[in-house]
Formats: C-alpha cells, sequence, structure tokens
C-alpha cells in the first residue's frame, strides 16, 4: 500500500484483495491503518485505499456501521479536491458501498449490536455528501465518471429515504435517476440504481407519490417499448422488476397505467405492457394478487388485435399467469384463449384452400400455443377440478384437433391423478365444477367419435393418432364402463401397429379398417341401446360439421355404418338408412359415396333389414320418377335426367357394397334377384351417362367378387349372368372406347368366373367383341383428321395400354376354362370381328415386349395358351409344350437369361403362324407402335426381326406390302433404323422382290429411296444388289423397240423412265459401297451398258427427235434432268471412280474423256479413249 506508486494496478489490486481477506480475522487492525491513511490532512488518499475501503463495506457491511461517521467524515473533507477520473469514481464507489452498507444495517439490525438510535445519526453523516455531490458533480462529462456518480447517489438516495425529513429531497434525486435514460449511454446501469431505490421504498413501507409513480412507470415502459434501442434480456427482467417492485407498493396506480397503454394504439406499447402485465401475474405480492382479476380484465380487451406481436404478448402473459399457480377460476378461464389462437391460424389456412400457406409468424404463434399448453404445472393442488373441465371441451371441436398431442398429455396425466384422489379418498380442494361447466363438458360419445377421428387423420407423423388413443384409454371410465376390459387389451395393439409408422409408410386405408375394426369391437360389449343410438347421433352430428369431400367426413361415415351395425334399435337403424337414401345429393359423388359406406356397413349385421329398406325405396324412387317424368314437359324431363341417373348409379353401387359386406351364410339367397335383378334394372336406361356407366361396371365387378368370397357356393348359380355379361357386351359394341375408360373388362373377367360356366359359342362371343374393341384403335391419319390435340392423343394410347393389360387378364381367364380346338378352329374360321389367329398373336406379342413385369408376363401367359390351342388344331403339339415350359423360364431373376428366352420363345411362335395369316400378324404388330411405351419400341420390332427370318417363305407374295409398310415407318426419327434394318433382312431372303418394289419408287428419288438403296450399298450384300441392278440395266437396253407406233412409243417411254431409276440407284449403291474388288470384277457387265444408254440418249437429243422419249419424260415432270445422258453420264464417271487409282481418273481429266462423250460430234472418240 505504501510503495503503491512504483507499482503496477495489477499489484495494487491483489494487495487490495489481501487486505480484505485478512480483515476476516483482523478486521479493526485493517479498518485502523485504512483510516490512518484516509485522515491525512490536505491530501486525497491513493485510490488502492479508497478501493479496498468500498470492498471493505461490501464485505463486513454490519462491522462498518461504527466506523460510517468517521469515514464519511474524513470523505468530506476531501470532497474539494477531487476532480473527473479515477479518483472520483473511487471515492463514488465508497459512498455507494457504504451508504448500501447502512441499507444492510437497517434492514438487519437485530443482528447488530449497535443501539437503534443510530439511525438517524447515520442519515445525519450521509446528507452533507449527498449535498455536496448532488450540487457539484451531477454534471460530470464522462461516461465513466456518469456512471459511478449514478451509483453513488441512488445508493444515499437509499438511506436518505428512511428519514422522513430528508425524504422530500430524495424524491427529487429520483427524477434525476429517471432523467439519466436520456443521457447515458448503458442504460442497464440507470436501471440497477431504480431498482435498488424501488427495493429500498419497499423496505421503508412509505407511500409513494402519485408523481413519482406515474414517472417510473412511464419510464420504465418507454424503455421497453422504444423499438431504437430494444434492451437486452437481462436489462429487460430488471426493468419488469422494477414494475413489480412499484406494483407492490401503488398496486392501483400500476395496473391503470398498463391498462391505458393496452389501448394507446401504438403496437410496441402495447406489447410492452403485456409483458409487464405478465410480470405482475407472476408476482407472489397479495396487493398485486388482488389486482390480477383486473389485469386479466384489461388483457381480454386486446385478445382480437391482428398483431402478431401483440398476439405473441398475450400468450406470453397466459403463459405467466397460467405459471402463476393461482387456484382462482377466473386466471384459468384464459386457457381458452390458447385454443381460440390456435384456431385463428389454423382457420386461415383452411380457408385458403390449395392457395394458402403458413408464414413464419403464423407457425411460431402455433407453436407457441402448443408449448404453454404442453408446459402447464398440473402437480399442483386442485388442478384436476380447475383444468379438467376447462381442458375437456377441447377435445371434440376439430378445429382444435392441432392440440391434441399437448392436451391428451394433460388430460391424461388428470385421469390418472384423479383415480388416484379417489383410491386414496382424498378431496381437492379448490372450487369444484359448477352446473355451467358441466355443460360445456363434451358427452362419452361425443369424445369417443371424434378422437377415432383424429386418430384416423393422415399426418406426417403418428404422434397425433398415438395420442388420441392413449387419451381414449385414460377415458375409458368416462365414456363406457363396459370398455375398460376391451380396451386394456385392444389399444395396445394399435399402438404397437403405429410404432415407427410415418406418413409414408403408414396405410391409411388398412389403418382406417384396423380403427373400425376397434370400433365394431369396443361396442360389442355394450348393451345399453339409448348408448349406441347417441353414439350413432353424435357421428351424425360431426357429418353435418365436416367439410365435405374431407378425409375426416368420408372416416365419420363409415363410423356411422359401423355404429348401426352395433345398434339393437331397428326403429332407429331403418329410419337413419332412410334419412340417408332420401336426403343424400346423389350428384354430389362424395356424398353419394358416404350414402354408400353407412348402408354396407349397416348391413354387416342388420343385412336382411338393410336389403328389404334399400329396396323398398327402390321401387318407390324409380315408380316416382316415370310418374314425373310423363307429367312433366320435356325440358323440364331433360332436367331431372342428370340427377335421376345419379340416383341410380348410388342405389347401384349400395346393392354392390351391401354384397361386398353381407355375411357370406345369407348372401347367396339374396343376391340374384335381389341384388343383380335391381342392379341390372336400374342400368337400363336409354342413355347412360358417366356415373352410370362406371356403377354398371363397379356394381357387377363388387358383387360378383363377393359371390367369389363366400368359398364354396354349392351347387349356386346366377342366373342372371347370362343378362349382365349380355349388357356390358352390347355396351362394348357400341362403344368400343367408352367401355376400355370405365374397365369393363374386368367386370367381364370377375363375371366370367361364376357358374354357370360360358359355352363355347359364349365364351367365342366374349372374346371376339372384346378383342374387336381393342383392335379398333385409331390410326395415326384418323387421330390428325379428327384435329385431337397431342395431349388427347396421350390419352388415347395410355387408355389403350390400359386395355391391352385388361385384356390380358380376360383372356387368362377365358383360355383357362375353354383352352379346346374347336374354340380356336371357331377363333379362325367363322368370321369373326377377331377372326384370325395371326391377328391375335401379334397383339400379344406386342404385350410380351411391354417392360412393366406384370403385363409381359401375362401376355406370355395368354400367348402360351392360344398356341396350346393352335398346336392342338395343327397338330404340333411338341412345339407348344416346349413354348408353355420356356413360358415358365420368364421367371428367372437373370436378365439376360430372360432375353435369350423371349428370342426363341419369338422364334419358335413365328413358326406357328400359318401362312396364310403371316400378314396379319405384322399388320398387329407394327400397328402396335401407336399405344406401346417408348421403352418398348426395341422389344416390338425384335419381333418383326424374328418374323422377317422365320417367315420368310411365307411372305413372299407380300414383299411389296411389307417394304411399303416399312416405308412409311422410315419416316418417323424413332423407327427409321429399325425400319432399315428390316429391310435388310427382307432383303437377304427376297433380293429380287425388294429391289424391283424399290425401282417402283419411280423418280425423283425421295430422300427415304436414296437412305434405303445406300443402306443397301453398305450391307455385306451390297455387290448382289449392284449386279442385280447391272443385269436389270441391260435388259432394260434389250427391250427398245423402234418408234413406229403410239404403243411402241409408250414402252420406249416406261422403258427409259426404268432405264434412268436403275441408273440412280446405281449411283447411290455405288456411291455407299464399301468393297472396291468385287465391283471391279462387276465392272465387264456394267460399262457396257452405261455407255450404250449414254450414246443412245445423246443420239436422240443430236437427232433433235420430236418424239424423243427422253423429251416427253421431262415435260411430263417425271424426270427433272432436261438431258438424261447426264445421270448415265455421272453413274459412269462414280462407277470408274471407285474402280480406278486417282492417277488414271486425272489421266481422263486430262485426255478430255468426259467433255467428248458429252459432245454428239466428239462421242466416239470419246468411247474410244475410254476402252483404250
Amino acid at each position: 500500500m505504501r510503495t503503491a506508486q512504483r507499482v503496477t494496478d495489477d499489484v495494487k489490486m491483489a494487495a487490495s484483495d489481501v487486505l480484505v481477506a485478512l480483515a476476516s480475522s483482523h478486521f479493526h487492525f485493517v479498518m485502523s491503518e485504512l483510516q490512518s491513511h484516509l485522515k491525512v490532512m490536505g491530501k486525497v488518499p491513493d485510490e488502492v485505499v479508497l478501493l479496498t475501503l468500498a470492498k471493505m463495506a461490501c464485505s463486513y457491511a454490519l462491522r462498518c456501521i461504527p466506523f460510517v461517521g468517521m469515514t464519511l467524515l474524513a470523505l468530506r473533507t476531501m470532497l474539494s479536491q477531487v476532480g473527473s477520473g479515477r479518483i472520483l469514481r473511487a471515492v463514488c464507489s465508497v459512498l455507494e458501498q457504504w451508504s448500501k452498507g447502512v441499507n444492510t444495517y437497517f434492514c438487519n439490525r437485530e443482528q447488530c449490536p449497535l443501539p437503534h438510535n443510530r439511525e438517524a445519526q447515520l442519515c445525519e453523516d450521509i446528507y452533507p455528501v449527498f449535498r455536496y455531490v448532488v450540487v457539484n458533480w451531477l454534471d460530470c462529462e464522462q461516461e465513466e465518471d456518469k456512471q459511478a456518480v449514478l451509483g453513488a447517489v441512488a445508493a444515499m438516495m437509499g438511506v436518505l429515504l428512511h428519514e422522513e425529513r430528508h425524504r422530500e429531497h430524495a424524491w427529487e434525486q429520483l427524477f434525476w435517476l429517471l432523467h439519466q435514460y436520456q443521457e447515458v449511454r448503458d442504460t442497464s446501469r440507470v436501471t440497477k440504481s431504480l431498482s435498488y431505490v424501488l427495493e429500498t421504498l419497499e423496505g421503508v413501507q412509505t407511500p409513494v407519490p402519485l408523481g413519482v409513480a406515474l414517472a417510473i412507470s412511464t419510464t420504465v415502459h418507454h424503455q421497453l417499448s422504444d423499438v431504437t434501442k430494444e434492451p437486452g434480456p437481462a436489462h429487460k427482467a430488471v426493468l419488469s422488476y422494477c414494475i413489480v417492485l412499484q406494483a407492490r407498493m401503488c398496486p392501483e396506480e400500476t395496473v391503470v397505467f398498463l391498462h391505458s397503454q393496452l389501448s394507446g394504439g401504438r403496437q410496441a406499447g402495447c406489447v410492452a405492457a403485456l409483458g409487464l402485465l405478465g410480470a405482475l401475474a407472476h408476482s407472489d405480492a397479495p396487493a398485486t394478487r388482488e389486482k390480477l382479476p383486473q389485469v386479466v380484465e384489461a388483457v381480454r380487451s386486446v385478445c382480437n388485435d391482428p398483431s402478431a406481436q401483440v398476439r405473441r404478448a398475450v400468450l406470453e402473459f397466459i403463459r405467466e399467469l397460467l405459471s402463476s399457480g393461482s387456484q382462482s377460476c377466473w386466471a384459468w378461464d384464459v386457457v381458452g384463449h390458447i385454443f381460440n389462437e390456435f384456431s385463428r391460424t389454423s382457420g386461415r389456412l383452411v380457408a385458403g384452400g390449395l392457395f394458402a400457406w403458413e408464414t413464419a409468424e403464423e407457425g411460431a404463434l402455433r407453436a407457441l400455443c402448443m408449448d404453454i399448453l404442453g408446459s402447464l404445472d398440473i402437480s399442483l393442488r386442485g388442478m384436476t377440478k380447475l383444468l379438467w373441465p376447462r381442458l375437456l371441451q377441447y377435445v371434440v371441436p376439430a378445429q382444435y384437433s392441432g392440440m391434441l398431442i399437448p392436451l391428451s398429455r394433460c388430460l391424461r396425466a388428470l385421469a390418472e391423478r384423479q383415480e388416484k384422489a379417489e383410491c386414496e379418498e382424498e378431496e381437492e380442494e379448490p372450487d369444484a365444477v359448477d352446473s355451467q361447466e358441466e355443460a360445456w363438458l363434451p358427452s362419452p360419445q361425443a369424445l369417443l367419435a371424434r378422437l377415432l377421428v383424429v386418430a384416423a387423420a393422415p399426418h406426417k407423423s403418428s404422434e397425433r393418432a398415438v395420442a388420441a388413443l392413449q387419451l381414449l384409454q385414460s377415458l375409458h371410465s368416462r365414456i363406457h364402463r363396459a370398455l375398460g376390459a376391451a380396451w386394456a387389451t385392444e389399444i395396445p395393439l394399435l399402438l404397437q401397429y403405429l410404432e415407427g409408422k410415418t406418413e409414408s409408410s403408414l396405410h391409411s386405408a388398412e389403418w382406417g379398417h384396423h380403427l373400425l375394426k376397434f370400433l365394431r369391437a369396443s361396442l360389442e360389449p355394450i348393451e345399453d341401446k339409448a348408448w349406441t343410438v347417441g353414439l350413432s347421433k353424435e357421428l351424425s352430428l360431426q357429418l353435418g360439421s365436416s367439410d365435405p369431400g374431407s378425409w375426416e367426413k368420408l372416416f365419420l361415415y363409415k363410423a356411422l355404418g359401423t355404429a348401426l351395425a352395433a345398434c339393437q334399435d331397428l326403429r332407429h337403424i331403418q329410419g337413419q338408412v332412410l334419412r340417408f337414401l332420401q336426403e343424400t345429393i346423389p350428384v354430389e359423388l362424395s356424398e353419394a359415396q358416404g350414402m354408400i359406406s353407412v348402408v354396407s356397413h349397416t348391413a354387416e349385421s342388420h343385412f336382411h333389414l338393410v336389403l328389404d329398406t334399400v329396396t323398398m325405396f327402390t321401387a318407390t324412387f324409380t315408380r316416382n320418377w316415370f310418374y314425373q317424368n310423363s307429367m312433366v314437359w320435356k325440358e323440364q324431363r331433360w332436367q331431372n335426367m342428370e340427377r335421376a341417373q345419379a340416383s341410380c348409379a348410388a342405389l347401384m353401387r349400395t346393392y354392390s357394397g351391401i354384397a361386398l359386406r353381407a355375411p357370406k351364410e345369407q348372401l347367396l339367397t339374396h343376391v340374384d334377384k335381389e341384388i343383380m335383378g335391381n342392379i341390372l334394372r336400374l342400368s337400363r336406361a336409354k342413355e347412360r351417362d358417366l356415373q352410370l356407366k362406371l356403377a354398371l361396371v363397379q356394381s357387377v365387378t363388387e358383387v360378383s367378387s363377393a359371390i367369389q368370397a363366400v368359398g364354396d357356393c354349392g351347387s349356386f348359380e346366377l342366373s342372371l349372368k347370362q343378362e349382365a355379361m349380355q349388357t356390358l357386351l352390347d355396351w362394348i359394341k357400341r362403344e368400343p372406347w367408352d367401355s376400355l375408360v370405365y374397365g369393363v373388362f374386368q367386370a367381364l373377367e370377375e363375371l366370367s368366373k361364376l357358374r354357370p360356366p360360358l359355352s363355347r359359342e359364349e365364351n367365342l362371343n366374349l372374346m371376339a367383341v372384346c378383342c374387336q374393341s381393342v383392335l379398333s384403335y385409331p390410326s395415326k391419319e384418323q387421330m390428325n383428321k379428327g384435329r385431337k390435340t397431342v395431349r388427347a392423343a396421350v390419352n388415347m394410347q395410355l387408355l389403350h395400354r390400359r386395355g391391352m393389360d385388361d385384356l390380358g387378364h380376360l383372356m387368362e381367364t377365358l383360355m383357362e376354362a375353354e383352352a379346346t380346338s374347336a374354340c380356336l378352329d371357331d377363333v379362325v374360321h367363322r368370321g369373326r370381328p377377331c377372326k384370325q389367329f395371326g391377328s391375335l398373336v401379334g397383339l400379344l406379342g406386342t404385350l410380351t415386349s411391354d417392360c412393366l413385369a406384370m403385363s409381359c408376363q401375362r401376355a406370355w401367359v395368354c400367348l402360351g395358351y392360344l398356341l396350346q390351342m393352335q398346336a392342338k388344331t395343327m397338330k404340333v403339339m411338341p412345339q407348344a409344350d416346349e413354348i408353355r415350359r420356356l413360358c415358365e423360364e420368364l421367371n428367372s431373376p437373370d436378365t439376360e437369361t430372360v432375353v435369350e428366352t423371349c428370342a426363341t420363345i419369338a422364334k419358335a411362335v413365328c413358326k406357328c403362324i400359318p401362312p396364310a395369316q403371316a400378314m396379319d400378324f405384322l399388320t398387329a404388330v407394327l400397328d402396335s407402335f401407336l399405344y406401346v411405351r417408348p421403352t418398348c419400341v426395341k422389344a416390338v420390332w425384335k419381333w418383326v426381326f424374328v418374323f422377317l427370318a422365320e417367315c420368310s417363305k411365307e411372305i413372299l407374295q407380300e414383299v411389296p406390302k411389307i417394304l411399303n409398310t416399312l416405308y412409311t415407318y422410315m419416316q418417323q426419327s424413332t423407327h427409321r433404323p429399325f425400319s432399315l434394318h428390316a429391310v435388310f433382312l427382307l432383303n437377304h431372303f427376297h433380293q429380287e422382290p425388294v429391289i424391283s418394289s424399290l425401282l417402283q419408287k419411280g423418280l425423283p428419288m425421295s430422300s427415304d429411296t436414296v437412305e434405303l438403296w445406300r443402306s443397301l450399298g453398305r450391307s455385306t450384300f451390297g455387290i448382289q444388289v449392284l449386279r442385280c441392278l447391272a443385269e436389270k440395266l441391260n435388259k432394260a437396253g434389250n427391250n427398245r423397240l423402234g418408234t413406229d407406233s403410239s404403243t411402241c412409243e409408250q414402252h420406249n417411254r416406261q422403258t427409259a423412265l426404268e432405264s434412268l431409276t436403275i441408273t440412280c440407284a446405281i449411283s447411290e449403291v455405288v456411291l455407299a459401297l464399301r468393297n472396291t474388288e468385287e465391283l471391279k470384277q462387276l465392272l465387264p457387265h456394267l460399262l457396257p451398258s452405261l455407255l450404250r444408254w449414254v450414246s443412245e440418249t445423246l443420239n436422240e437429243e443430236r437427232l433433235l427427235s420430236p418424239v424423243s422419249s427422253w423429251r416427253q419424260l421431262f415435260l411430263e415432270g417425271r424426270v427433272l434432268e432436261e438431258k438424261p445422258f447426264r445421270l448415265f453420264l455421272l453413274a459412269l464417271e462414280l462407277v470408274l471412280g471407285k474402280c480406278m487409282a486417282a492417277k488414271w481418273m486425272q489421266l481422263l481429266m486430262n485426255w478430255e474423256v468426259w467433255a467428248r462423250l458429252e459432245d454428239p460430234l466428239a462421242h466416239p472418240e470419246g468411247v474410244c479413249l475410254l476402252t483404250r
């Protein structure tokens, strides 16, 4: 301490700390030493001495009290010598800490042995110093000095407030303290000083002047609501504490002020006021708690504020209020606002429909609502009676379903606590549930219905469904006393099923089935008719408030049907079924489906009652409908047609729904006339719209499936099977493409499985009609002629693909039932629409190229059956059996094996095609390009390649037709390379017909024809094609006649055109030819023919014959070159260029051979030079 001027500040502070620590055992010695340094006259003590004195007061406040007078007296003598800077701050520190020590003494007088009359003396000791500081140091400029003076003045104010005669001066400086918020940069020190003063005031228990209280409230509120310099979290907490302190002393004034700020119009001010009110709500002071009802009422006034910040602040206030542990009913009534706020955002999303999105603020508000509800402390005594009625009422309304997870947790805990209290015969203290609150509570049936709906709802995770089921289990005794044992087993199984499930992995239909089964099992032990009737009424009530077409409404329909099935009040059941039949608007598909669900589920236990009721309603409906149509004008009749057909469609599907859910032992006695009969009667409309067609197909399919599901039907035969099948076949004949849209093949497939079995004639007719409907796919030209859009064309292709798939199912079923040679013979020879075996094989062959495994496998199976039938007719059974065996190898997982097997089967299949039907097969295969997937094009062309190779002999007479067909596919880039390869294969087996057909294309050659000739030239047999062309050119020269008659002239003109075509073909083939050695061998045959034609055409030009064939062809536009000899000369030049080296060609150019050959006078000389 004595050598302080020669050491660093760190050493000084360390020495100071050592002295403070030493004072714990040698307090008087240390204090005496410090006082000696303090009393040096005419000198300001060192900084470290002052700081050590401040630490002594901070550490040993009560032991310093005897030294207060002498310390303050010593300080008074040197205050005038203190300027700004570190010494001023050190003196202020001493004043602050010693004043706080005096305040500590005032609060703990019993622990100090000093006389009580020292209080006034201590105030008198501090007052002179206080006055000096107020007069001289309040205007200091440095920030650190201001902060030090602020702390000292606040601490001394705290002392002076204990003495009445100095209190007025303290009030004056309190206004100065509040003004410092505008003067200093770090306002947190001002807030700490203010909180210290307010704590002192609370201990003094003196009334605070109204002006002072208002000034404090205004200043603190302004600090919290100033958006330009928002305080940090710690600072906010101290500011809120200041208001809490003031409210303890001035509760009325504080609440009135904050209430005024709620309606002040400023959003930031309202948010700040709500935060302060929340702090008051959490306060445990009696004076503040008395004002809580007034505070809550004030907050209610801003609950509907549209601002997200205000809404969040209201929720935070509610959190503070509910965490305060209040056991008054009015405090817990605010729980409702949490749910209202949650539904406020949810309602906006629902109202926005598909175009609504959740903002970040709304999402945060929803999360805050759930967090507040999830953090409720229900462990306090009395919470069961306080919270139970206030939370249970929010389980049923649909808008609060999103809150079910935290709500379920609270209610389950309350139920557990209530059960425990009942077991221990305890009574909870606060207010019991009054009659009004009892009226709010939902009925047991409403709870069961709503929680089942929430459990069935599709969600991102299964947490909500788990919460609903767990809450059901906790409420079992409140829902019905008979449910405890059943639910103790059933609900854990459902929870186990949900374990680990997400929205993508949870199969919604299967889960809904589990829940309906659970509902049915739950209702079985309940023998109370009134209870189950009440459940059905509650489900009907919730149906009315559900959105049309929503998953919730669809599930409620099924749940209502399940409840009616369990109900024993037959009059009520019949009334409900009739109500749905009469009141449902059939034009609305979702409502019609809902009615069907209710009626069909009810039929599970009341089959006869439901079927009789529906039959009675159907009879009344049809009678009234025909009567009304006969009595109204034609215009009104058409207006009623739509509703009538929709009603018929709904009734038809109702009958099939009843069949699906009817008890198996009761179905067969009623399915024929009462179910299928009514379906067919309702379908007999002159014009069927979309709904009626769909209903017919679906009803027939479902009834057939229901009969098959019975299992062993004994001798049962569906007498109306023939009528139902004929109805569907007539529809296919009239509207083949519409029938594909509605999946009529599926209905026929299921219907054909029933007894009595179809006769051979019926089976034949069914196959023929169905194949014809698929083969009637419109061609591309028809699509373009009909001006179909691209989208419509794509849809037609998809439709045809679906029809092919359904046809495969149907044919597989029919062929299994009737795989006889006689049947095939009928198919092939009887002249049916699908009369050719080749066409049918081609159709199925393209299906085997489908990239979908199921479609491909099904097509192979159908093809196998068809070939087996054909084998019996042709007596080649071993080969057909081999194909069937190979089809079984298609299940191999090895891709290469499958590909090889497919190729082997394709070869075997092509060998089975009758020669007369080979072209039918190829046509069916090529026509399939209109509907096959792009990925399957290559596989379909493989069938074409195999066919051309395996059926080469059978197609000889059809080569021109096949070539023309392939030529059309060359015009499409997708098929061009495949078409060229197909021509290559065709030429390999039938060169002469192919070349002749190509020459028929004539001149001028199109780009596709040129590409064909060049592809042949590039092929391995290009020289053979060239030899054939050379022979044809030579033969054409020998066929020329004289020009004496018009017949000769016509013949010569045709020969001239043929020779030009051959020459152009030779040019293209030579241009693409790769092997020149073989061309040299062919040169002796080719060169004379070309020279001959050059000479002849040049001679006609020289003579200027008016009947020149070449000139006539040019004038007719069949030849574009006015001097045709140049075409022959160009071909000659190309041939020689391929055979001779470049130097020899240059020599011919030097000799002017080509110019001489073009000159009629020098032509002989040119020929001599060329043949030397």
